[in-house]
């Protein structure tokens, strides 16, 4: 690996109401929020592709400010995040989640809004490719994106999950979108 060590990966469960999320941080800060109810392997499966050869250890204490943030984004009091980031991926995908991660929180856009804020206007479907690989749910809201007609289209947590979101936030999605050019 070029002389660089693998980063420890800790690992817990955040638990609130019926939501059931694994999160997996470094010691850079968070790299991975799992899909709504969705067994470990998730989480392993995705560390042995994004950080082989990593250690995963369960380790609640390092997680805890991450579960906290989240939970209190949960209960609607917190409507962005400050905990850290270790987000790793290609200069257009790390284009692509700083623009989800100026999406307001309440509002949504389109691919196609994503694809001009980061100057690619053709490369919708490439944008959408970005989106879909995502290490971190909810913290970079990619469910904010939503289809051109407003529909709620794919999310890697699934419809249910991104809905859920969606509503937690207070958004109709052909009400709270706020589109980017004319």
């Amino acid at each position: 690996m070029n002389g660089q060590t693998t980063p420890v990966i800790y690992w817990s469960m955040l638990v609130y109401e019926n939501w059931m999320i694994y999160l997996g941080v470094t010691s850079q800060g968070l790299c991975y929020v799992g899909s709504q109810n969705q067994p470990f392997d998730e989480l392993a499966d995705w560390a042995k592709t994004h950080f082989p050869g990593s250690a995963l250890l369960p380790d609640d204490e390092a997680c805890r400010p991450y579960r906290t943030e989240l939970t209190e984004y949960f209960q609607g009091v917190r409507k962005s995040f400050t905990v850290p980031f270790d987000v790793h991926g290609t200069p257009f995908q790390l284009a692509v989640w700083n623009a989800l991660s100026e999406i307001p929180y309440g509002q949504t856009q389109t691919y196609t809004d994503i694809a001009h804020r980061i100057k690619r206007s053709n490369a919708v479907r490439a944008v959408g490719a970005a989106i879909g690989a995502n290490p971190l749910l909810i913290t970079i809201p990619c469910h904010r994106v939503i289809g051109k007609s407003g529909s709620i289209t794919g999310y890697r947590g699934g419809l249910e999950m991104k809905t859920r979101l969606l509503e937690l936030e207070k958004v109709s999605p052909a009400v709270g979108r706020k589109t980017l050019h004319a």
